[in-house]
């Protein structure tokens, strides 16, 4: 059971009744957490703002493969479903692609390189080594495309957060707990 309340339908403003309306239709089934954030009508602005933004880093697959690698080692079973379902049902991931994500790899060489850094800074607090920038500019990254990598990584993790916090129950479509 989650551990925060969403409000009930009847008390949302109408504005905020369109933003859940948009994101049901952009996902195609209403995901719980943005019910949960509709309590504070402002981060929920925050999160949709931050994800509306990074669409415009890196590309769509890689974007995807990052969010996966930093939601699954940041445990937050809420976005490995979402991130998932999203990979699969709007980015055309296989399953196996998925699940490589997950763990920081990827048959892209360069994709795998980024997912591996995201999580180098998501474990070490953005404290990353030398040898992890060198590993990420030998996939062919340059600093700019680097900070996209963090950036994504951060947003991530924001909603992984906000999800561990609350326990949020995965409602996503097809999607099992690991």
């Amino acid at each position: 059971m989650s551990r925060l309340t969403a409000p009930a339908p009847a008390d949302l403003d109408t504005k905020t009744h369109g933003v859940l309306a948009g994101v049901a239709k952009q996902f195609g089934f209403a995901p719980g957490m943005f019910d949960t954030l509709a309590a504070n009508p402002t981060v929920l602005e925050i999160v949709l703002g931050l994800q509306t933004s990074i669409a415009r880093l890196l590309d769509a697959k890689t974007r995807h493969v990052i969010a996966l690698a930093v939601s699954y080692a940041n445990d937050c079973d809420y976005c490995s479903a979402i991130h998932g379902y999203v990979s699969s049902n709007l980015g055309r991931m296989s399953d196996e692609e998925i699940e490589a994500a997950r763990v920081g790899e990827s048959s892209d060489p360069k994709r795998a390189a980024a997912a591996r850094f995201s999580q180098r800074v998501i474990e070490h607090r953005g404290q990353v080594g030398d040898e992890d920038l060198a590993a990420v500019r030998e996939a062919g990254y340059t600093d700019a495309e680097i900070q996209a990598i963090v950036t994504v990584s951060v947003v991530t993790l924001l909603t992984n957060y906000l999800n561990n916090v609350n326990d949020s129950v995965v409602d996503v479509p097809g999607a099992t707990r690991r």
